[in-house]
């Protein structure tokens, strides 16, 4: 069970380590929507995430740069305008909902329980695509070891499925550019696929 979130910091303030320290445990809402282009999951909040209430919010999480350099967004958003993904057919999920410093201390229930929560998810809320940002998650979630980055053989009813690399920061295995790269490899897939534009200026 996860707890109520604490206190928000103000608007654009950095969070206390009181409020970090109080964001353990709590989660924060999605945002989704039915009919999305692409839910993107991440594995579960972070503290600063649960401290803001706000998905990929840690400084150096690289997140919102890839997702701008990929052509997904016309420009690099801030984790305060994640609203603004859905009017771009897109949204933010997590694995586990529950906020944690580390996602080492997830347990593999946490994760097998999460996968089927979120299998549940897409069902209901239809998207094209679910990108599930980390390998290790994705396998530990949904029971499948040698699974890669890519796209996945296994749909969920309709929604395709594509593993991306982990953004963030503490991934050492890919730069920026290569996050970048493999999360535009999934917009040039959709767009070839259902002729959809998305919400790119110019290029």
């Amino acid at each position: 069970m996860t707890r109520t979130p604490p206190q928000r910091p103000a608007n654009g303030a950095k969070p206390t380590p009181e409020q970090l320290a109080a964001a353990q445990d709590t989660s924060i809402e999605d945002v989704a929507a039915p009919g999305l282009r692409v839910l993107f999951c991440g594995i579960n909040p972070g503290l600063w995430s649960g401290a803001t209430g706000r998905h990929f919010a840690r400084p150096g999480n690289r997140f919102w740069p890839a997702l701008h350099r990929s052509g997904f967004t016309p420009r690099q958003l801030r984790p305060d305008e994640q609203q603004e993904l859905l009017g771009l057919g897109l949204g933010i999920t997590n694995v586990v909902a529950r906020t944690t410093a580390k996602a080492a201390e997830l347990t593999a229930e946490e994760y097998l329980a999460g996968g089927r929560a979120l299998e549940a998810r897409v069902r209901r809320l239809r998207p094209r695509a679910l990108a599930v940002l980390g390998i290790g998650a994705y396998r530990a979630a949904f029971g499948r070891p040698r699974a890669a980055v890519g796209p996945q053989p296994e749909p969920i009813g309709d929604t395709e499925v594509w593993l991306l690399p982990n953004p963030s920061g503490l991934n050492a295995h890919y730069t920026l550019d290569g996050i970048a790269a493999e999360f535009r490899a999934l917009r040039e897939h959709l767009e070839r696929t259902d002729g959809r534009t998305d919400g790119r200026t110019g290029g």
